[in-house]
């Protein structure tokens, strides 16, 4: 592990518009562009900064995309890092120059979430372990954002013992190359019956469902199920909690969905549980008597896009009076990545 680079003051806001690096210009990247525009977020320059220098159009505006350099952070406050999942990110190359520069890094790639020196945060889980970064800040990975919005507001209502989540993970997740890859696999089943190329996928994903699409590691875990079991234990400070995840790719373009079984300390009933969740920031409850778009189930299609997380078909196992059963879904470039740490940084100004 790359260790932080700490600045003298561990913790400082900045005060008015502040310069904004995008480090990366894929799926994640012109993501968060999109949302410091979209949330207004007080920026006297934004500067977007990737492998090579080019042009980047992003809902109709133009962007001039500079290549990646050291003297690249010079004046930058905070720097945005795309990430990217299962190889070693462009933070670990660059962070340590943008922080030398007096620029807080917020990375969401793997590299550093669960370095001990290294807050990982969800603004409204923890927002308040920002206080105490040496100059990075984590993102969590897409599925333990989606997993942790649906139940934190029941953790720390009625505490949680044992959560068994199996997810249903958008190939968006892995990059533009994976949505292309199902796009042109799709058609090529549909026209001639099989698909010649996997793309990026272990396996065909048209028509398909992958529990092979990461690497296995200890225990027979994939490393996406370790990156759960570790960064809830980490985001929510509590090693006593059992997580047992079981990670899923499928043939959807955007949104992760996640069916998540929740063993509490507390007996808790479904009006108590649907008004924790209700009341939670970045919570939005789909059911009878809150639907959306006239439906009353959470769906990927009416997540993609929206900042909330979505839950519902919230119900009591019928053996266990301390247990619950929700089903969430939410967008993985949005929450999942960059709103996220765009929310980070909104904790940083003053």
């Amino acid at each position: 592990m790359v260790k932080s680079v700490k600045q003298k003051n561990q913790f400082k806001k900045f005060k008015g518009p502040v310069t904004v690096a995008v480090i990366g210009a894929g799926a994640v990247g012109k993501e968060m562009v999109r949302i410091l525009q979209q949330r207004k977020f007080p920026m006297k320059e934004l500067r977007v900064l990737a492998r090579s220098a080019r042009k980047l159009e992003i809902d109709g505006r133009e962007y001039e995309v500079k290549e990646t350099k050291p003297e690249s952070f010079e004046g930058v406050q905070i720097a945005l890092f795309a990430g990217t999942e299962g190889e070693k990110g462009a933070a670990v190359t660059f962070g340590p120059e943008a922080i030398k520069r007096g620029a807080v890094v917020i990375d969401n790639g793997a590299d550093f979430r669960m370095d001990p020196k290294v807050p990982l945060v969800i603004p409204e889980i923890n927002g308040e372990d920002v206080s105490w970064h040496s100059g990075i800040i984590a993102n969590p990975n897409c599925t333990t954002a989606v997993l942790l919005m649906a139940l934190a507001p029941i953790y720390k209502k009625f505490g949680v013992k044992r959560a068994i989540v199996s997810t249903y993970q958008a190939v968006s997740g892995a990059g533009a190359k994976g949505v292309a890859d199902l796009m042109s696999q799709a058609e090529e089943y549909l026209d001639q019956g099989k698909v010649s190329d996997f793309g990026i996928f272990p396996d065909r994903i048209a028509f398909n469902l992958l529990a092979n699409n990461w690497k296995i590691e200890e225990e027979g875990y994939s490393n996406e199920e370790w990156k759960v079991i570790q960064e809830t234990q980490k985001i929510l400070r509590d090693k006593s909690i059992q997580v047992i995840p079981t990670t899923v790719r499928v043939p959807v373009f955007n949104a992760h969905a996640e069916s998540i079984y929740l063993e509490t300390k507390k007996a808790v009933s479904l009006e108590e549980a649907r008004t924790a969740l209700s009341q939670f920031p970045g919570v939005l409850v789909v059911d009878e008597k809150t639907p959306l778009n006239g439906k009353s189930c959470p769906m990927p299609m009416y997540a993609s896009g929206k900042d909330e997380i979505l839950v519902g078909r919230i119900r009591k196992d019928l053996n266990n009076p301390k247990a619950l059963l929700l089903w969430a879904t939410g967008d993985n470039l949005r929450k999942g990545a960059a709103l996220n740490a765009v929310q980070i940084a909104e904790c940083l100004i003053a």
